[in-house]
C-alpha cells in the first residue's frame, strides 16, 4: 500500500470484518441487502446515518464482487474475500488463534503460520479500501480482532487520518496473550492507533502491560509514548475502557408496542404458563457457559429446590461459525444435554428447557424479554454482553431479575444484577433460587437501578465518548462552550467542590524557558475569589518538583499542591512532604550509587536529583559514550532494582522509586478535602491520567488540540480564567 495514497470524500470511514447487511437471493433470482442484527450494528446504525459515513467490510458473500452502495442511509464499501481467505484469515487466525486465546484460552489455540499469512494478507486489503475512501484528515474508526493490523497500515499510507480503534472482546492478561508468535507484530498494529478502547478497565491495563513488556515503551495510565522514530520523538497513544452499550431508546419503544406485548403473553401460554420463566440467550460458543446453566438448572431439578411444573427454561442458542470443528462438537454436547435433561424431568404438559439453535429477528427477542422472569447471562468470558443490557432496557414495566456472570463485562455497569462466578455451580444455583423468589420490591429497586444506568449510558453515549476522545478538535473556538457552560451550571451548586488546576499550559502559557512561566493577568484574582467562597478547595497539580512550582505560580497559602506527578504534596502544611517509604529511601541510595559510579567513568554524563528518582544526562557525552552510560544503567539497575519505573527522552533516562501520575495526585486530594464534584482543567498528556480518574458527575477540561478524555475543551489558558470567574459567579449566584 502506497505512501502516497490518493484521499477520498469520507470523513468519518468505519471498519469492520463485516458489513452490516445481508445479501438474499430469493428463488425468483432477485436478490436484496437486509440489515443484519448484531451488537455492533446495533451500536454504530445512528452514527453512521447521522454523520453520512462509509462502512468498509465484507458483505458476507464469498467470491463476488460488489461495488460501493448504499443500504438505508449508509454508504458501504465491500472487501471481497475468497473461501481461502474465509477459511485461512476468519475461521483460521481470527477464530481458531485469537478469539480462544484472548478468551482465556478457555477453548486451546492454534498457532498455524499459513493462516497468519493469510490474516495479514487480508488486513493489507482492508487498510486500503480504508485509505481509498477516507477524505484528508478523516477519522477512521476500526473494529474488532480480526483487523488488528489496520491502524499500522493505515497510519503507514494515510499519516494524515485521525485512527481509533476498537476492541470488542477481551484483551488477555500479559502471561496467556504472550503465548502468541505474532505478539509483537499485533502490539505495533493496534498502536497505529490514536485512541484504543477496551471494554473493561481491565483489558486496557492488560494490553498496556504487554506493550511495556514486549516494547518498552513509557506507559502512564491511559497514555503510552510511541516512538516515531524521528529524533527521539514519541507520539501519544491513549488505551481506555469505553464499555460499550445499546439503542435502550429503541429497545423500549419496541417492548411498549401492544402487538409485541400480546406476543409476550402468548410466549408464556404456549410454554404451559409457567409460574417462572428464565431466559438464557446466546450465541452457540463455548465461551457462554450454556453447559454450566444447563447443569445447575439439571441440578435444582434433581434435588427438588425447583420444579418442573413452576419453572421452564427457554434457551435460544444462536448459530455460530458452524464450520469450526470446536463449535460442532460444542453443538453436539448442547444438544445431548438438552436432551438428557428433558428426557429426566420433562412430563406430557410441562418441558424442562424449550432449546431453540436459531436466531430470531429482533421483536421476538424482546419478546422473550418480556416474557422472562429471570435473565441468565452465564458468560465464561465475554467482552461485554449487550443481551443483559438489552433485556434491562426492554422491562419498562420495572420487573425481572437479571443474573449475570462477574466475567462479562456488562458485570462492571449492572451491579444491581445478581452477579455470579459461572464456574461456581453451587453458587450459581444459589443465584437462580433466588432470582426465583426474590420479591417483588426487591425486583423491581434492583432492576429500576439498572434501567437508570443503561439509559445513562447508551450506543450514542458511548460514540460520543469514544470519537470525543479521539477526534479532539482541529480548531478550538474562543470563550466558554454553551455545553461545557451547561457543566458549570451543574458542578457549581455542589456541597464541596475542588477546583484542581495543572499550571504549565493551563494557567500559563508554554515559554521556552520553564522558570519564565506565569499565570496570565486575572488568574490569580480569580483563585481568590474562589478560595474565599464556603465548600470550595483549589489545588494545583503538576509534573514540576514543588520547590518550581511554588516559585512560578506563587500561589495563595490555601491552595492545595501536588508535585512531581503526586509525589510530592503539600496540603495545608509548610512541609512538603514525599511520604516515601523505608524500601522505597533505600532504593534511592542504590540508585545513586549506581548511577553516580556510571557518570563518574563517562566524560559528559551528570547526574540529576528528583524527589523520588535520578536521571542520567548523557546530551554533553559523545553519542557513543552516552549510549554506553544509558545501557549499563539500564543493565545494572534492571539487574539491582528491577521494580523501578523507568522514562527515556532524548539524551537522558530518568529513574523513580516511585510510580506516580496525576491522576493518582487527584484522587489525593479527592480524599483530602471530601470534594463530591471536582473540576479538572489540564493541557498535557500526563494530564490524561487525571481525566482518567475523574467521576461520571465530575468535569474534565482539555486546553488546546489533540485527543484526550476530557469531557470539554478551550482554546487557551485565557479560557481558562473566563471558566474560573465563570464557577465562582455561578457559585456565588446560587448560594444567594
Amino acid at each position: 500500500m502506497p505512501a502516497d495514497a490518493p484521499a477520498g470524500t469520507f470523513t468519518l470511514v468505519v471498519v469492520s470484518n463485516r458489513l452490516p447487511v445481508d445479501y438474499e437471493e430469493a428463488e425468483d433470482g432477485t436478490a436484496a441487502w437486509r440489515t443484519s442484527p448484531g451488537g455492533l450494528v446495533t451500536a454504530l446504525e445512528p452514527l453512521m446515518r447521522s454523520s453520512h459515513g462509509a462502512w468498509v467490510g465484507w458483505p458476507g458473500v464469498a467470491d463476488r464482487d460488489f461495488e460501493p452502495f448504499e443500504n438505508d442511509g449508509i454508504s458501504l464499501v465491500p472487501v471481497r474475500l475468497n473461501e481461502a481467505d474465509i477459511e485461512d484469515y476468519y475461521e483460521g487466525f481470527s477464530n481458531d488463534t485469537l478469539w480462544p486465546l484472548y478468551h482465556d484460552v478457555i477453548a486451546p489455540p492454534s498457532f498455524h503460520r499459513e493462516t497468519w499469512d493469510a490474516y495479514v494478507a487480508v488486513n493489507r486489503r482492508f487498510a486500503a479500501a480504508a485509505a481509498a475512501v477516507a477524505a484528508p484528515g478523516a477519522t477512521v474508526w476500526v473494529h474488532d480482532y480480526q483487523l488488528q493490523l489496520v491502524p499500522r497500515m493505515l497510519r503507514g499510507a494515510r499519516p494524515d487520518l485521525v485512527i481509533g480503534f476498537f476492541n470488542h472482546i477481551p484483551f488477555p492478561p500479559y502471561g496467556i496473550f504472550a503465548q502468541l508468535p505474532w505478539r509483537k507484530q499485533i502490539l505495533h498494529g493496534l498502536l497505529g492507533a490514536d485512541v484504543i478502547g477496551f471494554q473493561r478497565l481491565a483489558d486496557a491495563g492488560n494490553f498496556s502491560q504487554a506493550v511495556r513488556r514486549l516494547c518498552g515503551y513509557t506507559t502512564r495510565g491511559v497514555v503510552i509514548d510511541v516512538p516515531t522514530g524521528e529524533n527521539a520523538d514519541t507520539r501519544r497513544v491513549i488505551a481506555k475502557h469505553f464499555p460499550i452499550s445499546i439503542d435502550a431508546a429503541a429497545f423500549e419503544g419496541l417492548a411498549r408496542r401492544p402487538d409485541i406485548q400480546a406476543r409476550a403473553r402468548q410466549i408464556r401460554e404456549d410454554l404451559g404458563s409457567p409460574k417462572t420463566l428464565m431466559l438464557g440467550v446466546d450465541r452457540l460458543d463455548y465461551t457462554k457457559g450454556i453447559g454450566h446453566r444447563i447443569k445447575a438448572f439439571g441440578e435444582l431439578l434433581a434435588e427438588g429446590r425447583l420444579s418442573i411444573e413452576d419453572v421452564t427454561l427457554v434457551q435460544v442458542a444462536s448459530p455460530s461459525r458452524e464450520r469450526v470443528g470446536t463449535y460442532m462438537a460444542l453443538r453436539d454436547e448442547i444438544e445431548l444435554a438438552v436432551g438428557r435433561l428433558n428426557g429426566d424431568f420433562s412430563t406430557i404438559s410441562h418441558t424442562a428447557i424449550s432449546y431453540h439453535h436459531h436466531s430470531y429477528p429482533r421483536e421476538e427477542m424482546v419478546a422473550m424479554y418480556l416474557a422472562a422472569d429471570v435473565m441468565l447471562v452465564t458468560a465464561l468470558r465475554d467482552g461485554m454482553n449487550l443481551v443483559a443490557k438489552e433485556y434491562v432496557a426492554v422491562r419498562f414495566d420495572v420487573d425481572g431479575v437479571l443474573v449475570l456472570s462477574e466475567f462479562a463485562g456488562a458485570a462492571d455497569e449492572l451491579k444491581q444484577a445478581i452477579l455470579i462466578n459461572p464456574h461456581d455451580i453451587d453458587g450459581t444455583k444459589d443465584a437462580i433460587v433466588r432470582a426465583v423468589e426474590m420479591p417483588k420490591r426487591e425486583r423491581t429497586r434492583r432492576m429500576r437501578s439498572l434501567r437508570r444506568k443503561v439509559a445513562e449510558n447508551d450506543v450514542a453515549a458511548w460514540s460520543a465518548s469514544f470519537l470525543r476522545a479521539l477526534t479532539g478538535g482541529a480548531a478550538v473556538p474562543a470563550g466558554i462552550p454553551d455545553d461545557l457552560d451547561l457543566a458549570l451550571q451543574s458542578i457549581a451548586g455542589a456541597e464541596n467542590l475542588l477546583i484542581a488546576l495543572d499550571f504549565d499550559g493551563t494557567l500559563a502559557p508554554h515559554v521556552d524557558h520553564p522558570e519564565d512561566a506565569r499565570a496570565i493577568a486575572g488568574t490569580r484574582e480569580a483563585v481568590q475569589v474562589l478560595l474565599d467562597l464556603p465548600g470550595v478547595r483549589v489545588a494545583f497539580v503538576s509534573g514540576r518538583a514543588l520547590v518550581s512550582l511554588q516559585h512560578v505560580a506563587q500561589p495563595q497559602s490555601s491552595v492545595l499542591l501536588t508535585g512531581s506527578h503526586g509525589i510530592e504534596v503539600q496540603l495545608d502544611t509548610p512541609e512538603i512532604e514525599l511520604n516515601l517509604l523505608s524500601t522505597e529511601l533505600e532504593q534511592l541510595d542504590t540508585l545513586a550509587r549506581v548511577l553516580e559510579s556510571i557518570s563518574g567513568t563517562i566524560a559528559g554524563a551528570t547526574i540529576e536529583r528528583k524527589p523520588a528518582g535520578l536521571a542520567l544526562h548523557t546530551r554533553l557525552a559523545t553519542e557513543k559514550d552516552g549510549q554506553t552510560a544509558r545501557r549499563q544503567a539500564r543493565e545494572q539497575l534492571d539487574d539491582q532494582l528491577p521494580g523501578l519505573t523507568v522514562r527515556e527522552g532524548k539524551n537522558v533516562l530518568e529513574f523513580s522509586v516511585r510510580s506516580s501520575t496525576k491522576g493518582d495526585a487527584l484522587a489525593t486530594l479527592r480524599d483530602y478535602t471530601g470534594a463530591d464534584r471536582v473540576f479538572y482543567a489540564g493541557d498535557d498528556v500526563t494530564d490524561e491520567d487525571a481525566f482518567a480518574a475523574l467521576r461520571d458527575d465530575d468535569v474534565g477540561l482539555k486546553i488546546g488540540q489533540g485527543a484526550t478524555l476530557a469531557g470539554y475543551r478551550v482554546r487557551s489558558p485565557h479560557e481558562v480564567t473566563q471558566v474560573l470567574v465563570r464557577i465562582a459567579a455561578l457559585r456565588a449566584g446560587q448560594s444567594l
